[in-house]
């Protein structure tokens, strides 16, 4: 809810499911700023009004392979936002290092397989930030279904990549 990652608990509170900040507590108290306009920017979009837009999306990805024969490169915005839908996903601000969102307290790195790739596998970065790694597969009939692995069930090993089936992990 709050985009900044906890790394200590005295960093912040838990509440409802969830650690929320300090620094974004104190950010409410701040007499300068409108809290109407704090509660509109800060509110997240409802499942329902994300489904509508992802579904919006995939339409019109699937519009422009009819039309041109090429898939829309949109793909890892697809599955985070399927992610968002299906499994309560919410997301990190942009550019946040490591990891795409949480799920419960949980950091999770989003890959999505897209139908024109010829293998069910995706590469993430050892290094990566993340407790769990959902794994979002599009067929070519833009029908997505994902699954969901623990950082422990990932193998050991020197790569700084770890290369992941949609079957298990290598």
């Amino acid at each position: 809810m709050t985009d900044v990652l906890i790394n200590d608990p005295s960093d912040g509170i838990y509440d409802d499911g969830e650690w929320i900040s300090w620094e974004w507590i104190n950010s409410q108290l701040n007499d300068e700023q409108d809290p109407e306009d704090l509660c509109e920017r800060r509110s997240p979009p409802s499942v329902l009004e994300l489904t509508r837009v992802f579904l919006d999306l995939v339409s019109v990805a699937q519009e422009y392979k009819d039309l041109t024969g090429r898939y829309l490169e949109i793909w890892g915005e697809l599955g985070e936002l399927y992610a968002e839908i299906r499994h309560g996903l919410v997301r990190h601000p942009k550019h946040f290092a490591g990891s795409d969102g949480t799920i419960g307290v949980a950091l999770v790195e989003v890959k999505t397989i897209s139908p024109e790739k010829k293998k069910d596998r995706v590469y993430v970065k050892r290094a990566g930030n993340f407790e769990k790694l959902l794994v979002v597969r599009v067929s070519e009939d833009f029908l997505f279904s994902s699954k969901l692995f623990e950082r422990g069930d990932l193998k050991e090993g020197a790569s700084p990549l770890i290369k992941a089936r949609w079957t298990g992990f290598e």
